[in-house]
Parts: C-alpha cells; structure tokens; sequence
C-alpha cells in the first residue's frame, strides 16, 4: 500500500504528532511518501533521531530550489498541459476574484505542481494532508489523484468560505477530525451530501512514552507551573500572565514555565518585565521531545488558557503524565477534560478564573492527584496514539483498496 502525505512543515516542533502518525501507519504496513511544502524547522544537528530519519526521506518542496521548481513546472506542462491549465484556472477561480490572493494562490499552484510531480514520478495517486489541502485541493485539479485530510480546527472554521471547507469535502474521500466539535464544525460547512465522508478520528499520544513520574515527593518551593504551545495569540498566554500577577498578589508561591515560540515572544517579554514576573515567568523557547517530557516530569500542574483549539496533543500529553489539568472551556477541550473528573475547566480570558483553579489545586493535593490519574486513564482509554492510528490506517486500507 502506497498513500502520500502533503505536510506544511516536516519535520516540525509544532507537528511532533504528524511525525508520530507516519510512523505509525508504516509500522501498520503502509508506504508513506512525505511531501512537506517547507523545510525542516531546525538545523539537522538539533534533531531526534526519529526526526534526523525522516527529513532524510522527505521531499521538501520549498527546499528543492527554483531551479528544480522550474524544472518540475516544465515537465508537467509538457506531460499534462490540460491538467496544468485547468490547475492554473482552477487557482485563480478559488481567489474569488480578489486581487490581493492572486499572487498568493499563484504560488499554492507553484507548490502544487510540484508536489505533483514528485507524487507522480513515486507512483502516489492516494494523498493525505495536515495543514496543506489548499495546496492539495489544487494539486488534486492537475492529476486525477485521491485525497483525504485531517481537519484540526480551530482556526480552519473561523472563515470556512475562504478556506474553502465546503469544495475540500466535496472532493475528498473522506474528511478525519479530531474531535466531536471539530465534526459539527466540518458538516455546518459543507453539504449534507458529503456528510457522510467526515469522520471523528482523533489523534493520540504513545502512552508507553509519557509515563507519570510518581513515587517522587513534590519539589519544596513554589508550585510550578507548565504550559506548552507556540507563543501566538490564540493560546491566550497574555491572560495565563495576569493570572500569575494575581496569584502573587495573594501570596502564593509559584513559578511558570512556557514552552514553545512564536510571534507572540516580545509581547510576553514585555509584559513579563511591566508586571515585574521576571522571578516567576520562564520563556524555555521551543524543545524536542525529550526535553519537554522533562518538563511534564518536573512540574506540579499544567495550564492551558488558549481561546482556540482543536482538541490539543499537549493537552493529552499532560494528562497521560498525571498532572492535574486546567484548561479552558472551548471547542473541543471538554471531550477530553470533564469538570472536576480529568480536570478543572474555567471560562477563557478570565485571568481570575485561571488564578482561582491553581489556588484549588494547590490547597487539595489529594483531590490534584486523583484528577491527574483520573485524566491517564482517559488518555490511555480514547487517546492512545496505537490504537487510533490503527482507526486511520484501516480507514486508508478502505479507501486504497477501492481506488488502488
């Protein structure tokens, strides 16, 4: 079995979960041909092994050069003119004529071209995406090929005309989302036609890996915190800062540590220097694997204050570690967290509410452990990274024994 896989960046931090699905699905016995639109997102001496051995076989179509993306452009055009016209037009019609995305949509149709034809020289007619089925929306206009996609949501949802949710379900074979929300969200914008297409196929964690550190007594010191995702305004880490302001004004002792990066660095910087958190508030900065498990090991609680999400791998790495959760009540969060069972659950953008949780946590550790192992066995229950990619690759043996 042969099935491509159109990934925006590959290897990549923030898609750590990508890289742990391809896997995955070639140990189910599926050939996987990665195509990434953008390069690897660090030096190649800063990767895992794991990582080191996929970018080694994945294609980059960014990182191919000019030259080879001319030369691909070339060959297409003169093995598929019609497809490569009809690629072109097919671009153009989804700007909707708006001057300002013909450029943009020229290049997705550059990419797109591309990515084709290294599918195409590799035998690939089956295609799934994370992050790129725009790019494959075009690509599947230029040759006859099947695509699928992962629709993660949330932000996917806050223009569903713009991104074009309603044409990618039409075409696909099938539409897999990670959680309940994200279904609702994926058949409020499409046809009920293709209702039938868009599955709940959530994605998970290797439970082996994020295994909880008990037996070790809690650190003396401040309660420490820990918040994992990329430094960006819907992870809301601005209101997760006042809530550390407030809960110094009340006298309790803790301390933050944020991993990841983003566009939000400098914000958070100068907020942390305004309200005098530099004692409390740590910017880790991006890490692998390894060291962010590190962190999960080492720290008493996990907050999430994001205002959009799909339903967050971190969140279930947390939770698979036993650390007692607060997250806030969006989107697809309470299918995985029940109040007060998994973990505590609190409005979003509430500063107060944020501080008020960590002060329940802190003050009842017996009631912080047993939300910790309450939420492990909920992970492990519909959240194991095996089980649910065993769901994907019967889903992918399905569709390629239908059109091989």
């Amino acid at each position: 079995m042969k099935l491509g896989y159109l990934v925006s960046q590959y290897p990549a931090l923030s898609h750590t979960f990508v890289l742990r699905e391809v896997r995955a699905l070639r140990r189910q016995g599926i050939a996987v041909c990665v195509v990434s639109i953008r390069s690897c997102d660090r030096p190649a001496a800063e990767l895992s092994a794991d990582e080191a051995e996929e970018a080694g076989q994945t294609f980059s179509v960014l990182g191919a050069g000019y030259l080879h993306a001319l030369a691909a452009n070339l060959r297409m055009l003169c093995r598929h003119p019609l497809g490569y016209l009809r690629g072109l037009l097919y671009a153009w019609r989804l700007t909707r004529g708006t001057p300002r995305l013909l450029l943009r949509y020229s290049f997705y149709f550059l990419e797109a071209v591309v990515a084709a034809e290294h599918f195409e020289r590799h035998g690939v007619r089956n295609i799934h995406t994370h992050f790129s089925s725009t790019v494959l929306l075009i690509l599947a206009s230029i040759l006859p090929v099947h695509y699928s996609l992962t629709a993660h949501g949330s932000g996917e949802f806050l223009d569903v005309v713009g991104f074009h949710l309603a044409e990618k379900v039409a075409g696909a074979s099938f539409v897999a989302t990670i959680a309940q929300y994200g279904m609702s969200q994926v058949l409020n914008a499409s046809d009920p036609a293709h209702w039938h297409k868009v599955l709940v196929l959530p994605l998970g964690v290797d439970v082996e890996s994020f295994q909880p550190r008990s037996g070790l007594p809690r650190a003396s010191g401040a309660y420490r915190l820990l918040s994992v995702g990329r430094l960006s305004a819907p992870k809301g880490y601005p209101i997760l800062l006042e809530a550390i302001a407030l809960l110094r004004e009340r006298g309790r002792d803790v301390s933050l540590t944020l991993v990841g990066e983003g566009p939000l660095r400098r914000v958070l910087e100068e907020l942390i220097a305004r309200r005098g958190l530099g004692q409390l508030v740590r910017l880790a900065g991006a890490c692998n694997h390894d060291r962010v498990i590190d962190y999960y090991g080492s720290s008493d609680a996990f907050v999430l204050p994001s205002f959009l999400e799909g339903l967050p791998v971190v969140l279930m790495e947390a939770m698979a570690m036993e650390l007692p959760c607060v997250a806030t009540w969006i989107s697809g969060v309470p299918e995985i967290i029940e109040q007060d069972v998994e973990g505590l659950l609190v409005p979003p953008a509430s500063a107060t509410a944020l501080a008020d949780a960590v002060v329940r946590l802190m003050e009842d550790p017996q009631a912080a452990r047993r939300l910790g192992v309450a939420a492990r066995r909920k992970v492990i229950a519909r959240y194991d990274l095996a089980r649910n990619v065993e769901r994907l690759a019967q889903e992918f043996r399905v569709r390629l024994a239908s059109h091989p």
